[in-house]
């Protein structure tokens, strides 16, 4: 399995994609079955997702597959009325109907980053533990720029009365 390595972005386009792809697959089945294999197909690209996101954008994941999803079950959309309304209308039926698929997903999905979210600070608290530390009597040397630029010099105050 590849390290994550996908964006937030990379990550949507990525789920995108391949519910759109698992839209038209689904579409070629008959009609009964459309939507329960589109759900099934939809609950691995949600964990796909949630194992591909790099670490800095584990937020995204859960956040991202409904929207494919919302893409994606376009083609397989109950309805399929006349015009722009008609189609609304059926995404938003089919939406409704298969619910349970879409919040599955997000669990999934969600589930997974939490975990790996988990991990990522459990393993950089037991870093931090192991890394050397200053004796006691040892400070850190005092700043004393108070607020010097690159030459060196201070910047003027702002001589506004308040």
């Amino acid at each position: 399995m590849p390290r994550p390595r996908l964006t937030g972005l990379g990550a949507g386009l990525l789920s995108t994609a391949a519910m759109v792809v698992a839209g038209g697959v689904a579409w070629l089945l008959p009609a009964g079955a459309q939507t329960v294999a589109f759900g099934v197909l939809f609950l691995p690209v949600c964990a796909l997702t949630g194992l591909w996101v790099r670490p800095a954008d584990l937020a995204m994941g859960p956040v991202v597959v409904p929207l494919a999803y919302a893409i994606g079950v376009l083609p397989v959309a109950e309805g399929g009325g006349a015009g722009f309304t008609g189609q609304v209308m059926g995404l938003v039926t089919t939406l409704a109907l298969n619910a349970g698929w879409l919040y599955g997903g997000t669990l999934v999905a969600g589930v997974i980053v939490t975990v790996r979210k988990v991990r990522l600070m459990s393993a950089a608290r037991r870093k931090a533990r192991s890394a050397p530390r200053r004796p006691a009597g040892e400070q850190a040397a005092p700043r004393t720029d108070h607020g010097a630029g690159p030459s060196g010099r201070r910047a003027p105050r702002s001589r506004v009365a308040p």
